[in-house]
């Protein structure tokens, strides 16, 4: 713990007992799910960890401070009706902090913090990565810098199939960070369970995972992406996702919309245009990471025991 962060007493017992803790990032809640909803998943997401075995750190910034797990009112707050939260990536988080404001934490700083924390295992929905035309724009997601530099492992379904998947694999190969696929041996597209781009490593069962990165701690300071495909019952279909995905993507165009705000305004496309059905993904998702994460963190907690 450093004196910038505030750590639950939860967490902060179980990290001093050698408990497993899974992190859980604040900006799904806050930017990526209607009101109502983003609580109920919050909520959610953090009984599937507790069930698990393990203690869930929802992790935002407030009022200037960074909270590693949060309160069930700090939890309200975030996911509150007009809360109008800060997106803060790594580099905001400074002065979040220094001028005293509020945000939802995103992959690459959920993944920052926790790592300052001493939590080694993070469960998030999709990772951010290489958008396309960015050996023009540059447009190149912080969060596989972070992962590059921090030793957190990020479960996640993979990236969503507007980004350039391709770039964003070698991204991750050239910074060392290695791709695992849970029980597949293709990367998932975050509302879809196959991009069509093959990981470099198969694990099919929490104790794998275990080990890989518990040997990859060893050898390497960088982050381990550990990608569970959606659950197949809950994959969009892919004619559906294809003509939603063409949509968007003249939408942002359209509006001239690059940077942090793609995300946001894709994903509420896909809410609005689906009727719902990629709520329905998105959550189910999630929920299904923060179960694989916890019982990666479980098999860690016992290696290391």
């Amino acid at each position: 713990m450093t004196p910038q962060l505030s750590l639950h007493e939860e967490v902060a017992s179980a990290l001093a007992a050698g408990d497993p803790v899974v992190a859980l990032e604040s900006t799904i809640l806050s930017h990526g799910l209607p009101p109502g909803r983003n609580l109920d998943v919050a909520r959610r997401l953090e009984k599937v960890v507790r069930d698990g075995g393990a203690v869930p750190a929802t992790i935002a910034v407030l009022d200037g401070v960074p909270l590693i797990g949060l309160t069930g009112e700090q939890l309200e707050r975030v996911c509150a009706p007009g809360a109008d939260l800060d997106k803060l990536s790594l580099r905001d988080i400074g002065p979040a902090v220094g001028l005293g404001r509020s945000g939802a934490t995103t992959v690459a700083s959920t993944a920052a913090l926790a790592a300052a924390a001493g939590i080694g295992m993070f469960a998030t929905g999709g990772l951010g990565g290489v958008h396309q035309g960015a050996a023009q724009s540059w447009d190149v997601s912080a969060d596989l810098g972070v992962l590059a530099k921090v030793p957190t492992t990020v479960v996640c379904s993979g990236v969503k199939s507007v980004l350039d998947i391709a770039a964003t694999l070698e991204v991750l190969e050239t910074n060392s960070v290695p791709v695992l696929g849970y029980r597949t041996g293709e990367f998932p597209a975050f509302y879809l369970r196959s991009s069509g781009f093959e990981v470099p490593w198969r694990v099919d069962d929490a104790a794998q995972a275990a080990s890989v990165i518990a040997a990859h701690r060893v050898h390497a300071d960088s982050g381990v992406l550990l990608a569970n495909p959606i659950p197949e019952a809950s994959e969009m279909d892919k004619e559906l996702h294809d003509r939603l995905l063409a949509e968007g993507l003249g939408l942002l165009k359209s509006r001239g919309v690059h940077g942090k705000d793609v995300t946001p305004v894709l994903l509420e496309h896909f809410h609005t245009a689906s009727e719902g059905v990629s709520l329905d993904a998105n959550e189910a998702l999630v929920l299904s990471n923060a179960e694989l994460a916890t019982e990666v963190a479980v098999a860690l907690a016992g290696t290391a025991a």
